[in-house]
């Protein structure tokens, strides 16, 4: 028995010394070039956000265009904003999956996770994106109802008679 935990560990010794990691990591690198992936969250939304270089420069969230999405000009300019400030706007394909949430809230979950994408595609934007802080998750979460109660800390009118 012991011959056979001297062979084990002089493999995974040899393991570790082969550049066989690297080499992992790089082909995932090549096989994900084409597009870049950023999770962002806010409140219960979730979302899925990749940019990729494509030809054409579409911006969809759950198959649907963005301003049939967000209505609202000011959610639009949510969504938009990392963009903007590195001036990104028409340079990008931008496929959206989100779920859960308000449609304020999956707004800024999109720009949350537009925001990550954007520093897989580039890291020198960090310093930009992490001054507007559009890189901080928002933890703010609705509080959870109490037994007795109407809402999490609203009580019963009280009555005297």
């Amino acid at each position: 028995m012991p011959k056979a935990k001297k062979i084990t560990k002089t493999i995974v010794k040899k393991a570790k010394k082969s550049p066989v990691k690297k080499v992992v990591k790089e082909a995932i690198k090549a096989k994900t070039a084409n597009y870049f992936e950023g999770v962002g969250r806010r409140k219960t939304a979730i979302a899925r956000v990749r940019i990729s270089l494509d030809k054409e420069k579409t911006f969809s969230v759950n198959a649907k265009t963005l301003e049939d999405y967000f209505p609202l000009k000011s959610l639009q300019a949510t969504v938009k904003s990392p963009l903007v400030l590195n001036d990104y706007l028409d340079k990008f394909q931008v496929s959206i999956r989100v779920k859960g949430g308000g449609i304020a809230s999956q707004a800024e979950a999109i720009r949350h996770g537009l925001s990550r994408a954007l520093i897989l595609f580039d890291s020198e934007l960090r310093k930009k994106l992490k001054k507007a802080g559009f890189l901080k998750r928002d933890s703010r979460m609705r509080e959870r109802k109490k037994f007795g109660l109407k809402r999490a800390r609203r009580a019963p009118q009280w009555q005297k008679r």
